[in-house]
């Protein structure tokens, strides 16, 4: 009787812990992989979630894959082999799991698209199977911004173990001893490791045939934003599912395959846009995906949005032999150029989508053959170029080739691209091998020379050794008839069908979270950063909000929604309101700090906000902290009040005599000589200049007032007058000397005749300040130690930092988002950001 009762107790007990289940809002199939989401069960601590299907019943997941965004949870199920599947949700209460659950209806999973040369001699690169379940032994490791530096995994041969951090255990493959099949998934939104490689996460495995490794993305939001990926040294990678953005290393790639790589496929990768590099062509960063040293390479289903230079291939290998790659079903999304970019490969090019692009698609250089087939091109301003001949040097307002202005490639040799039942419209120009339009012969060119492409009329024709290209007289090597590749016999879409399957496919699963529409109208031509876009990715945050295993973080919410809880106010002013508002779990919010110093605060418990005014007298620190059920989360802010007028300045001074071409306040570009004169100025002998004459020969700097700029040049008998264009105008010396007012913002000082530099002044009266209240941006963190970031939704130009004297110490460009002052000594310092919507000063605090 006793075990009876105990018995109905326990099912009564559960029927009450179970009067609420699982209620499925979604759930589908993707490539080799599923998902689900589901609303959260009031009570639930955690959920298992299982699959069945193709031979498998009731498959438990592994716990990282189900994860919390706030209004509901999702569970991603990887590792699929095309087919049928289910999955069941079970919540857990109080430790005790749901008996049945709830189960989706039937799922249907897709098989990836395994075509290219990087499955050439029976390879598949990556720790999965051909049908995309995991290779036999394999071993998963997860990393979540949480995670990143603390993951650990013991890997044979390592220099000691285990390997702490995703760098240091891919250190340990490094050695290519550990060959067991690696998958690494990453999930959510992934910042900076602790430890990287000049800013990139290395890939490598001494090229060991027997080593796999596939770096991942679980989901539609996973991000590597602000890092590389670099492939060196490797065989049989695998990078998908990837969205790479913000990218600030060394190196510069999104991801770069290096040198000495096989077997490499990266595919389902969102690139977007890094920081600008040091090079005028570099403002949207540097490559995308680049290629370099390496082959039998597949990269397919990737998107590009708005890339600078999408895919440079080949440097310096000096050979056509041997060097295979493969580009299909890639979007080409308003990106500019490097469609790609070849040297020496043989490429096969293939339904990719070329979607708005400014400067060119494919470009063929260095002996390289490229078969281009069955591609969709809709307004690609040159669908095709060949270096040093047709479009490429072609100026259209003379009728003449101008090799020396026109030239894409460095004047590089030229390489043949055969063309094949692509699909133009909207080009600026494309000339077929042998094409009879008058327009392409004329007495100045032929289109027998002065080809973009040889045009097949089937697709396995071959191109005869007489079509060479104009410069170096290479031919094409027709790779793509070769019985022994699997180019001969692949079927491939027809372009619009390949358009089609790549709009679906391309990028992230479902395309990822990010979403951005171009206007083609502008975009089409434009190849300038896209500022709005620019701007969202930079504030870019993930909508992750833990990952199942991890700490639950606090429900508690709290926001500056004004943006401007640090503020620096000149004396007598008036702060700027400050709104602070909670909500969550938090029930109410305390103020430490105020009312102070003329400022004061008034709290609304049914809008759940504080609003901060006054005129502060005096400098105010204050901090607002959440009350109620969970972990409290706080607000902090300083209030800086500047007293009117500040110290002067001081001088900017370059002597290139005693300095060369290093300056921290001008930026130096040119040749020096010893042997132009000798000037004397100011007690000074200067005998060593720089020489204007030219474009080489540059200085710019950023002043943030209004200041006098004396250039100090050389007069002789054979150089009467010295010159220099300051900001565009050109000025003439003064006994050897220029002296020019300038205002406040950025300056160049340019040739504008030949003569020659000796030595820079730039004199300051006071240290101006702006109108403070143009901006709204909030500094972050204050106190700093080594760096700080900017959160604004205008456009930051340039920011200045000046020490308490009024001298500048540091100057920033724009587009960087991470100002590193580690180097300053601890103290006060006053920063000036510039935006295109005026200033803001801010008084930051170096500990």
């Amino acid at each position: 009787m006793k075990t009876l009762l105990r018995y109905l107790f326990i099912l009564l007990s559960s029927t009450t812990l179970w009067s609420q289940s699982v209620t499925i809002n979604e759930a589908a199939g993707w490539l080799e992989s599923a998902y689900v989401k589901w609303q959260p069960v009031t009570g639930a601590t955690s959920y298992n979630v299982y699959y069945t299907g193709e031979g498998n019943t009731n498959q438990k997941i592994d716990n990282q894959l189900i994860r919390s965004y706030g209004t509901y949870f999702r569970a991603d199920v990887l590792g699929l082999k095309a087919g049928t599947y289910t999955i069941t949700v079970k919540a857990l209460i109080s430790g005790i799991e749901e008996v049945s659950g709830t189960t989706t209806s039937s799922i249907t999973v897709l098989a990836q698209d395994r075509t290219g040369f990087a499955f050439s001699n029976g390879r598949v690169p990556g720790a999965y199977n051909t049908d995309g379940t995991t290779k036999a032994g394999a071993v998963i490791i997860y990393i979540t911004e949480n995670t990143k530096n603390t993951v650990s995994m013991n890997v044979t041969g390592a220099n000691s173990n285990p390997c702490i951090g995703l760098q240091t255990i891919l250190d340990g493959f490094k050695k290519g001893n550990d060959t067991r099949p690696l998958i690494i998934r990453l999930i959510g939104q992934i910042t900076d490791f602790d430890y990287m490689l000049n800013g990139d996460i290395v890939i490598e495995n001494k090229q060991n045939a027997n080593s796999h490794i596939t770096f991942e993305g679980v989901g539609e939001d996973t991000v590597a934003d602000g890092w590389g990926i670099r492939i060196k040294n490797a065989s049989n990678i695998e990078i998908r599912n990837i969205g790479t953005m913000n990218c600030n290393s060394g190196e510069g790639d999104n991801i770069g395959l290096q040198q000495d790589n096989d077997y490499i496929w990266v595919h389902n990768v969102d690139f977007f846009y890094g920081d600008a590099g040091g090079d005028a062509d570099q403002a949207k960063g540097d490559g995308a995906l680049d290629c370099k040293k390496s082959t039998y390479v597949t990269f397919s289903y990737n998107h590009f949005w708005d890339s600078g230079k999408s895919n440079l291939l080949g440097l310096s290998e000096d050979t056509t032999t041997g060097l295979y790659i493969t580009y299909h079903h890639n979007w080409y999304d308003h990106s500019d150029s490097r469609h790609p970019r070849v040297r020496f490969y043989s490429a096969h090019v293939y339904n990719n989508y070329y979607d708005g692009n400014a400067k060119y698609g494919i470009g063929s250089t260095l002996g390289s053959s490229v078969f281009s087939e069955a591609n969709y091109y809709r307004n690609c301003k040159f669908p095709m170029l060949t270096s040093m001949q047709g479009s490429d040097v072609y100026e259209s307002s003379t009728g003449q080739n101008d090799p020396a202005n026109n030239a894409t490639f460095s004047k590089e040799d030229g390489g043949v691209i055969k063309s094949f039942n692509n699909y133009m419209i909207g080009q600026n120009r494309f000339v077929a091998y042998g094409d009879s339009n008058p327009a392409y012969n004329t007495i100045y060119i032929s289109s027998i020379s002065d080809f973009d492409a040889y045009v097949a009329t089937t697709r396995g024709e071959q191109i005869p050794s007489s079509v060479v290209s104009k410069l170096g007289s290479n031919t094409y090597n027709n790779f793509d008839t070769d019985p022994t590749l699997y180019v001969k016999n692949l079927v491939v879409d027809t372009p619009d069908a390949a358009k089609n399957k790549v709009i679906q496919y391309s990028g992230r699963m479902h395309g990822g979270d990010f979403s951005w529409t171009f206007n083609n109208a502008i975009d089409d031509t434009a190849y300038a950063v896209n500022a709005p876009l620019k701007t969202a990715l930079v504030n870019y945050k993930t909508s992750l909000v833990y990952v199942q295993g991890e700490p639950v973080p606090s429900s508690h919410l709290l926001t500056v929604s004004t943006s401007n809880a640090n503020q620096t106010i000149i004396e007598g002013n008036t702060l700027e309101t400050i709104i602070l508002t909670w909500g969550g779990d938090a029930t109410d919010a305390t103020v430490n700090g105020l009312p102070s110093s003329g400022l004061s605060y008034v709290k609304n418990s049914s809008t759940k906000t504080i609003t901060i005014t006054g005129t502060p007298t005096t400098d105010v620190s204050y901090t607002v902290t959440t009350v109620g059920t969970g972990i409290p989360v706080s607000e902090s802010g300083t209030i800086t009040v500047i007293p009117i007028g500040s110290p002067p300045t001081g001088d900017e001074i370059h002597n290139f005599t005693e300095s060369d071409l290093n300056n921290t306040f001008y930026s130096i570009s040119g040749n020096l000589s010893t042997s132009k004169g000798t000037v004397i100025y100011d007690g000074l002998t200067l005998t060593q200049c720089m020489k204007m004459e030219s474009s080489a020969g540059v200085v710019t700097f950023t002043t943030s007032q209004v200041g006098t700029l004396t250039l100090v040049m050389n007069v002789s008998s054979t150089n009467a007058t010295a010159y220099a264009k300051i900001d565009g105008t050109n000025y003439t010396d003064a006994s050897g000397v220029i002296t020019v007012s300038i205002p406040a913002g950025n300056h160049t000082i340019s040739k504008s005749s030949t003569s020659n530099l000796f030595y820079i002044k730039t004199s300051f009266g006071t240290l101006g300040l702006d109108d403070i209240k143009s901006v709204k941006l909030d500094l972050y963190p204050n106190p700093v130690i080594d760096s700080f970031s900017i959160s604004t939704k205008v456009e930051i130009e340039n920011v200045t930092i000046y020490n308490m004297l009024g001298e500048i110490v540091k100057s920033f460009e724009k587009n960087t988002n991470n100002f590193d002052i580690s180097y300053l000594n601890t103290g006060s310092y006053l920063v000036k950001i510039q935006s295109n919507k005026g200033s803001i000063h801010k008084i930051i605090i170096k500990n």
